[in-house]
Parts: structure tokens; sequence; C-alpha cells
């Protein structure tokens, strides 16, 4: 029996090409995952303003603000505080500022657990405002005013600082791309594998809303929750099953370039879109892990928020899968036939090749 032939070492100038080619990747991945942090910075954030039709004060409380924090908030003019809870309820302020004999902060730390914290650091500033315009008036001592501070959305006491639902988002990503990738490489046929995908996202969904339930993460109605994750599971994996149909095995590769270095980092969980540079921040609620993070919370929180949008996207993804695979089906069709036909005339030729040797040793 002939001894087998070795094989060559690879060239040094490969190992060479290959670890620096590997240094190149990990160093868009550690960027990928760290730029929005790094970067981050508040800019235009919602803030309603109600001011009771008094236009001087709420120009001049707008103004002070402006000047504690250039830049970071855009104001959104409001009647009263009524209107000011109203549109922090369907998500068009992030918090408000209540003017009037009795003046108040609003925040909502379910909104953001990272913006709350800098709207009632506007207490302080405009209690100063408020202590200033009465000296100014020469009010008596027994006239002073308290800026009230209310948290109008709190977070669940079960994830008192919003880290589960931030959290959430990242796994979902590593779920669907799971999903797609293991259901490319062991289901064979195009129909079997959207089929497959179909049983992990439903069966997904609901284990993994159960999971985030249970841990206090999400409030919203059960079901609700679960059709947003079984759908951020098949928009992903099925946009990697159909990449698969389209391209072969190299399909793969979509899934951790499009959604764990693009998408991951844009999805807004962990930061307010505001924070990011635009039009990024933008982008990330255009694809699955940033709308299904902010659909997770107005379902969970803001039930008078419109989320129309946010299901379309989901489901746009879903049926943008749908298509790659239609298309990878008509590309390939009749592949799997003429695979089938070649080991079934391989099987024939093993069976013809037995028998053959039976018919020898029988002899």
């Amino acid at each position: 029996m002939p001894a087998p032939t070795p094989m060559p070492h690879t060239h040094w100038s490969r190992v060479v090409a290959i670890g620096t080619g590997l240094v190149a990747l990990a160093s868009v991945l550690v960027l990928a995952f760290l730029w929005p942090s790094v970067t981050a910075e508040p800019k235009d954030l919602p803030l309603a303003v109600a001011g009771s039709g008094d236009a001087a004060q709420v120009a001049q409380v707008e103004a002070g603000i402006a000047e504690h924090a250039p830049d970071a908030f855009t104001f959104v003019e409001v009647e009263d505080r009524t209107a000011a809870v109203d549109a922090i309820e369907t998500r068009e302020a992030y918090g408000a500022v209540v003017l009037g004999a009795q003046p108040e902060v609003l925040t909502a730390s379910a909104a953001s657990p990272v913006v709350a914290p800098m709207l009632a650091g506007l207490q302080p500033a405009l209690q100063a405002q408020v202590d200033a315009a009465l000296a100014a008036q020469a009010a008596p001592a027994d006239a002073q005013v308290t800026v009230g501070l209310t948290d109008v959305v709190p977070l669940s006491a079960d994830d008192a600082r919003g880290t589960t639902m931030a959290a959430a988002s990242f796994p979902l990503v590593l779920g669907g791309m799971i999903g797609g990738i293991a259901i490319s490489t062991l289901v064979v046929g195009v129909w079997r594998r959207v089929t497959g995908l179909v049983v992990y996202s439903v069966a997904g969904g609901t284990a993994i809303a159960g999971i985030l339930h249970a841990l206090g993460g999400l409030q919203g109605a059960f079901w609700g929750d679960a059709g947003v994750v079984a759908l951020t599971l098949f928009g992903i994996g099925a946009v990697i099953t159909g990449a698969v149909a389209l391209l072969g095995t190299r399909g793969i590769a979509v899934g951790p370039v499009l959604f764990l270095l693009v998408a991951n980092p844009l999805s807004g969980a962990q930061l307010p879109v505001e924070f990011m540079a635009r039009p990024w921040g933008e982008v990330g609620q255009w694809m699955p892990p940033g709308a299904s993070s902010t659909l997770l919370r107005d379902l969970s929180y803001f039930p008078r928020a419109d989320v129309a949008l946010l299901w379309s996207v989901l489901a746009g993804w879903a049926a943008l899968g749908l298509l790659l695979s239609t298309l990878g089906h008509f590309k390939n069709r009749g592949a799997a036939t003429a695979e089938a036909l070649h080991e079934a005339s391989e099987d024939d030729e093993h069976e013809v090749h037995g028998r053959h040797v039976a018919e020898l040793a029988g002899d």
C-alpha cells in the first residue's frame, strides 16, 4: 500500500497574508461595535415645552436649556401638561418641561435610560430660572415655587435599569444568523429551508419572548412580543437562506456582514438614534435589529405609539428573504433532481458490483 503523500507546507508569504487579513477583520469588528458608542453625543432630542400661552417665558426657558446643553434638544411646543404627556406617550418627545404656576420636568426612563437622567438634569437649571424670576418680581419669601420632577413612563421594577431589553438585541441578531446559516448548511431544497426556518422562527420567538418576559425585560402582550421576535428571526434567517439559494455557500457571508457588522451597531438598542451621526441612526431603524428593538420597547411601554412602520420593516425583510429564495429556486431548478439521479446511478452501480462479487464468490 503506497504511503500517503505529505501535504506541502504553507508558503511563508501566505502565512503573513492570512495573519494580516485576520488582524484587519478583527479591527473591523472592534470598530463596528465601538464606533457608535465612542462617537455618540446627544443631538436634536425631541423635548416638549408646555408654556400655557406665555410665549416670552417659553422662549426664555428654551434659550436657557440651549445654553445648558447646546444642540442636545429640539423643542416641540405644546399647550399644557396633558399635551406634554401625550407627546411622550406617543413617542413624539423623550420628555417635557412644563411651565406656569406648577413648573415640572417630565421624563420617561422607559424611552431611554440614557436620556432620562439628562432631562432630570434640567430640573436644577429650571429651578434657578424660576427663583431668579421670583426675585426679580420681589416676591415674598413664602412664595417660593419648587420645580417638580416626574417619570411619567418608568421602567419595570423587574428591569429598573433597562439592561435586559437593551441586551436582547444582540442575541436576536445571533439567533437569526444561527437559524439561517444552520438551515442553509443542513437542509437541502429551497422550500424545505423556508419551512425549516418558519418552524425555527415560530418556536424561537415563543421561547425567547418567554425568557424575556420571565426576566422582566418585556411588559407587552406575550403573543405580540413573540410575533416581533419570530419575525425578526425569520427576516434575518430568510435573507441568509435566500442569499445561499442565489449565491451558494458564499451567501452565508451576507449574515455577518449585513446584520452583525452594519445593522446591530446601528440598532439603537443601547443608545437612542439621535446619539448617532446622521443618517446612520435612521438607517438602523430600517433594519431588523433596530426595528425590532424599538418595536419591543413601544409594545412594552408606549402602547399609544404608532408602530405600523416598524411592523412593515420587519415584514419587508421577511418578504425580501422569500423573494431571494424564490429567485434561487428558479435559478437552481432541477439541480436537486440531477443530484438525486446521480446518487441513484451510483447506488445501481454499487448494487451491480455487489452482485458480480457475490457470483464470483459462489463460483
